[in-house]
């Protein structure tokens, strides 16, 4: 094939590549609207995602959890860690390069305000030089940079924010900063925060901070997707990184002596994290792709394919054959997912819409008389009832006696519904009475096990909870010296 036959062929691959670089943006520009909106969607009041410190709230896919049922808070951590880390065996460090706010502002910054908008840097494919600040006018895009990434720093706060403190409440609180100092604070903190991380810190957070990178190679194998380099195709750059990856390889691999790099260094100058990825791999490599662009690009002007790929050791280190994807290690981890998620559903959907604690007085039973000359034995208990709802509803409730007692135990007060406001909890002492002997037991009381069953007037099949309570029924000698006593009378 002559020189001109193989510039042709690669331009008119080159034309039809989309470089890994453009679809991250779309990505990153995808991820950053669906944050900033997510907060803002509510059905029926309620948030898909909201942890509420102020109001001591789950929202979970449109459902509305009170604290005492943040029990599914493991399970939701459970899902991201695990989920994070099956990622990462399947796809290396792709949650860093795609998904990572870290990664994403400081693509914001640098590609776009420094290099786009104020021409601090002369390329984006070259991220290894920094700007010129000595120059005058270098220092003035620079203050601006930091002016403009400030306010940019300010509305992901916020939208961190409205995670914790609903939008609906946000705008009002902030309207009055002197009784929300709490809030403030955490704005400012978190800004302060982002300038020096995005600015000053940069990828040093990756490479030093993030506790992410350590873990990665107790995860990695070789069917793991990664951005490699192909010694095989490329030749070896680095005599000390040969001796120790051919030793135990010869018999399977073979040094090409004809190395297709052409050591332009493309893929070391666009590295965010200034590595050079020939060396193999590191753990500062946040698989953004960039090193697989920049070769893709100098290697398809050749007419040949790139020899940086985001592929697997096995595949094109080692040339053992085609990846693995859906390995045991991946078919147990979206296992354990399966499980997880099934828990949470059939806890979640357990979920109680009104919160109801009954708690006996200390004084077991009261002995009165009613009008007609019958004994009366009144029970005494203290409902903590709290609506969980956005709306006000009126509740009340049932008493379930035992199999044979049915009816006996009656409501002596309230005789009403009684109404309670969303988000009150609402203390109301409840009698239950029974005028008619229950138990014939001369030698100790009787404790009698009911069942509680409140609910909301307008809702009874949703809106409903069921506890379990005892009635204790005084003994027999008892009712018939209070009903002796009362004749006397």
């Amino acid at each position: 094939m002559s020189t001109e036959e193989v510039s042709l062929k690669g331009k008119a691959y080159l034309n039809k590549w989309v470089p890994w670089r453009i679809k991250r943006y779309w990505f990153y520009g995808f991820v950053t609207i669906l944050s900033l909106i997510i907060p803002w969607i509510r059905i029926d009041g309620n948030h898909l995602f909201l942890l509420s410190f102020d109001k001591l709230k789950l929202h979970l896919m449109f459902i509305q959890f009170d604290m005492q049922e943040l029990y599914l808070m493991p399970f939701l951590l459970m899902l991201l860690f695990i989920g994070v880390f099956g990622i990462t065996v399947l796809g290396g460090r792709v949650f860093c390069g795609w998904i990572c706010p870290q990664t994403i502002f400081r693509v914001v910054y640098r590609d776009l305000i420094e290099t786009k908008l104020l021409g601090l840097r002369k390329r984006i494919k070259n991220k290894q030089q920094e700007p010129d600040y000595s120059k005058a006018e270098n220092k003035i895009k620079r203050l601006v940079a930091i002016l403009i990434w400030t306010g940019l720093a300010f509305i992901a706060a916020a939208d961190l924010m409205w995670y914790f403190v609903p939008p609906e409440d946000f705008l009002a609180y902030i309207q009055n900063p002197n009784e929300h100092l709490v809030l403030i604070g955490s704005i400012v903190g978190i800004v302060l925060f982002l300038v020096y991380d995005v600015i000053f810190l940069q990828e040093n957070f990756c490479v030093y901070v993030c506790p992410y990178s350590r873990i990665q190679s107790v995860l990695y194998d070789d069917d793991t997707i990664m951005a490699i380099y192909n010694p095989n195709r490329g030749g070896e750059i680095y005599n000390e990184q040969k001796e120790k990856l051919f030793t135990k390889q010869k018999d399977l691999l073979s040094v090409n002596t004809n190395a297709e790099c052409t050591t332009c260094e493309s893929c070391v100058t666009v590295c965010p994290t200034h590595i050079d990825i020939r060396q193999g791999l590191q753990l500062e490599c946040i698989n953004c792709l960039e090193c697989v662009d920049a070769c893709t690009e100098v290697m398809g002007k050749l007419g040949k394919p790139s020899l940086v790929e985001w592929s697997s050791e096995k595949e094109t280190l080692f040339m053992k054959g085609k990846t693995h994807y859906f390995r045991p290690k991946i078919l147990g981890y979206i296992g354990i997912l399966i499980v997880v998620s099934i828990i949470l559903g059939m806890m979640g959907s357990k979920k109680e819409y009104m919160l109801l604690n009954i708690n006996k007085e200390n004084r077991l039973y009261s002995i009165n008389h009613t009008d007609e000359g019958k004994i009366r034995v009144d029970n005494a208990y203290t409902f903590l009832l709290q609506n969980t709802l956005n709306e006000d509803h009126d509740y009340y409730f049932d008493v379930i006696a035992p199999k044979g007692m049915e009816g006996k135990i009656k409501i002596g007060t309230p005789t009403e519904p009684f109404k309670v406001k969303p988000g009150v909890v609402k203390k109301k002492v409840i009698v239950l009475y029974a005028d008619e002997m229950l138990v014939k037991d001369d030698r100790k009381d009787t404790v009698i096990p009911i069942t509680i069953k409140a609910y909301a007037m307008d809702d009874k099949v949703k809106v409903m909870v069921v506890r379990q309570s005892t009635f204790t029924f005084p003994r027999e000698d008892l009712l018939e010296d209070n009903k002796d006593k009362k004749e006397e009378d």
